[in-house]
């Protein structure tokens, strides 16, 4: 197996219609703006962990369901009977850790959509913070966040820089796209 200098690289490598690369080309690094989708992607970076990010693409279509689309309202009042639904659906992760977490970091959302008007606005609010303070500002309000999963989150998400080296074809996008990183620089 060929060896890769960067995510950048590997997705180069594959077909135009590999999981990796599609995520790489069109929304890693990308912002997100919708509360929703950047509560997808905090529950799927914490269900990377220990994975490969390929595996946690290759089911994000399953984890989209079985989490009601990642509705934060829904997620939140999930119950007793949901987090069994979820344990027993082989079509996610089947992680009691993590499944808790999801349900518990929704209702975070919630809390933070009252306080700040939304889970952006929250964010942007704290925004620009080093790695480190994110890393203790997400573990006081979320649960299974440590800091490859909060770097990953906000990398994913336009809030720290680093998802494309600055060679790749695909930063210049994301810098016309305008990640909250680079409007602090």
């Amino acid at each position: 197996m060929a060896q890769f200098d960067s995510y950048c690289d590997l997705c180069a490598a594959q077909p135009k219609d590999d999981v990796d690369r599609l995520y790489h080309d069109t929304r890693y690094g990308f912002p997100v703006t919708d509360d929703d989708e950047l509560f997808a992607l905090l529950v799927l970076e914490i269900n990377q962990a220990g994975l490969s990010w390929r595996t946690i693409l290759n089911k994000e279509a399953n984890f989209r369901k079985a989490y009601s689309g990642f509705r934060i309202e829904a997620v939140a009042r999930y119950g007793e009977a949901d987090r069994a639904r979820l344990l027993a659906d082989a079509g996610i992760i089947r992680n009691r850790l993590k499944v808790n977490a999801a349900i518990h970091n929704a209702n975070a959302i919630l809390a933070l959509q009252v306080s700040h008007g939304s889970f952006k606005n929250w964010l942007d609010a704290h925004h620009p913070l080093k790695k480190e303070d994110w890393v203790k500002l997400f573990k006081k309000h979320f649960k299974f966040v440590g800091g490859e999963i909060v770097n990953e989150f906000l990398m994913s998400s336009g809030y720290l820089r680093g998802a494309h080296v600055e060679s790749c074809p695909v930063h210049a996008k994301v810098l016309r796209a305008g990640p909250a990183w680079a409007a602090k620089e």
